[in-house]
């Protein structure tokens, strides 16, 4: 009795597997709330005091405010990473953003909207220099 109750669990937890495996596929790369052509929004600021920790945290946490507008799907915050110094890399920034956007017309709402406006307002003072590359996913 013992054995066949041992059997029954462990088919019950290799169908429970099997299950969550056929559906990995369907699941590799969806991502909730967001659209299958996307508008992504990527922004790099050079601060006016590069080497300041506080400035970078301030920024930092302006940058996170952004999240409650709306439009914005998903916002990705970071700062260069060490990786293998080449001709191509540029990471003289010192703080980035990305975000993603359903469509073009989010991207747009999301410029007149007062947090962002509000944001820009509080914390320009903080950057000497500010490159944006948008594009949309094909």
């Amino acid at each position: 009795m013992q054995h066949k109750k041992r059997h029954t669990n462990a088919r019950r937890r290799f169908i429970k597997k099997a299950a969550v495996l056929a559906a990995a596929p369907v699941m590799i790369g969806h991502h909730p709330g967001l659209a299958k052509q996307q508008v992504l929004h990527h922004v790099f600021f050079w601060l006016k005091r590069p080497g300041s920790a506080a400035d970078q945290k301030a920024l930092v946490e302006g940058l996170k405010t952004l999240k409650a507008v709306p439009q914005v799907r998903q916002l990705l915050i970071g700062t260069p990473a060490s990786t293998v110094k080449r001709d191509v890399v540029d990471n003289s920034f010192q703080v980035s953003e990305l975000m993603y956007f359903n469509s073009t017309a989010d991207q747009d709402a999301y410029q007149e909207h007062p947090i962002h406006k509000a944001f820009v307002e509080k914390y320009s003072h903080l950057w000497d220099r500010v490159v944006v590359y948008d594009m949309i996913t094909v």
